[in-house]
């Protein structure tokens, strides 16, 4: 159903403050949640982004952008924001135990999108840069979450954990893996997840390893086990990231504790530098172990809810590819609302149409790097050759396999105006 001329003229937000356009709600303030709400605004919605956490999460691990997501930073006009919070990574080398270079990878590879990609930068640098960039045209609540949602045909009605009460258009749940908007409103997650047999961690160190600008990994293939430090723009500080495989995974990803005793046992006798990284397990601010897991689901929009990022199609740390998605993800979406007058079902439909084969050649390349990185075992099948022109062809539809729409007649203020919209949670 599309939104009417008077319904876009004049809204009714909470305590019966006039706003204009469309409003929609947003869940989760990392990536995903600020790039949309920097491109709904852009095209005229009042945004509001609401996220648990009491405020942005700093650190994380390093995440890139390339080909196409590269072209959307730019037309954000963030490209030097980005660029200037980069961690400035030369390249990687994979290493014996020992520390002697068996192989070495350069940022400027296959035009910066290779291994090491051109535009490197840790999760929460880049979560700071996005928030930064809206803060002043878009809503954000800290601390606090969807309780309860109820939709209609001309807009949804929200119940937040903090008591308040709101009607908007739309929502999008952008929170991540383990969304809690999909899961109220699509079913549990064990429908949507797709265990690829491995477990990631990852925290901070000091950077007692004579790090310098060059990533370092560890790879034992008797064991499927690695280990992997790489530089922070600050010299003093380096992540340290672990994988290993796992077949099954029952650990609550909330249950740090648990994680760091699995961590432990699953090291133990790795060697190279691992004994010295996970000595500083206990004392890191930042720590975070979950599965590598993607999110495959037929439809990504259930009247006027929809998902975006990794709440939609996480396509697994395997693929690189996440942070791209969330960022292209966006833009498509906002742009397909808009030139559909607001109306869901035509404006979320287009979204998918665009966006689903680029999600399916990148959780395909996450699939074939989880396998690349199996103990293979007396009947396990040969890995295909990645030499072969069909996985160049892959590569490209996973970097560039979309067209960017330009939304001609879609409106688009680049330099959204009015006073910041302040909230009690917010920072």
């Amino acid at each position: 159903m599309s939104v009417d001329d008077s319904q876009q003229e004049i809204r009714t937000g909470e305590q019966g403050t006039r706003v204009s356009g469309p409003t929609v709600l947003v869940t989760g303030a990392s990536i995903a949640g600020p790039a949309l709400a920097h491109w709904l605004r852009r095209r005229g919605a009042e945004v509001t982004v609401v996220e648990q956490a009491p405020e942005l999460r700093p650190g994380g691990q390093a995440v890139d952008a390339r080909g196409v997501a590269r072209e959307v930073i730019g037309r954000m006009g963030l490209d030097a924001a980005v660029r200037a919070a980069c961690t400035d990574t030369a390249g990687a080398h994979t290493v014996d135990a020992d520390g002697q270079v068996l192989e070495t990878f350069r940022a400027d590879d296959d035009g910066g999108d290779g291994f090491i990609a051109d535009i490197e930068i840790l999760r929460g640098d880049l979560s700071q840069v996005l928030y930064d960039d809206t803060r002043d045209g878009v809503e954000y609540v800290f601390g606090d979450r969807i309780a309860k949602l109820a939709q209609d045909a001309d807009g949804v009605d929200v119940v937040f954990a903090g008591g308040n009460r709101r009607r908007f258009d739309l929502v999008v749940g952008a929170d991540g893996l383990h969304s809690a908007l999909r899961a109220m409103v699509f079913g549990p997650h064990e429908r949507f997840l797709r265990h690829l047999g491995h477990v990631l961690a990852f925290y901070s160190v000091p950077n007692e390893f004579g790090l310098d600008r060059w990533l370092l990994e560890h790879q034992d293939q008797e064991s499927g086990r690695s280990a992997l430090l790489r530089p922070f723009q600050d010299a003093t500080r380096a992540m340290a990231m672990f994988y290993f495989a796992s077949s099954d995974f029952d650990v609550d990803y909330r249950d740090v504790a648990a994680q760091k005793v699995l961590l432990r046992e699953r090291m133990a006798g790795l060697g190279w530098l691992a004994p010295d990284i996970l000595a500083h397990l206990d004392d890191t601010p930042d720590f975070y172990l979950d599965q590598v897991a993607q999110v495959v689901m037929d439809r990504w929009s259930s009247g006027r809810v929809g998902l975006l990022g990794d709440a939609a199609f996480s396509s697994s740390p395997m693929s690189g590819q996440g942070t791209g998605l969330a960022l292209v993800g966006a833009y498509v979406l906002a742009g397909e609302l808009a030139a559909a007058g607001w109306d869901p079902d035509a404006g979320f439909a287009r979204y998918e149409a665009r966006m689903r084969p680029f999600v399916e050649a990148n959780q395909e390349i996450g699939r074939l790097n989880a396998r690349t990185r199996e103990v293979p075992g007396p009947d396990a099948e040969p890995l295909p050759d990645f030499a072969g022109e069909w996985f160049a062809d892959l590569v490209g539809r996973a970097i560039n396999g979309i067209e960017l729409p330009d939304y001609a007649g879609v409106p688009d203020s680049a330099a959204p105006t009015g006073s910041p919209i302040t909230s009690s949670a917010k920072p």
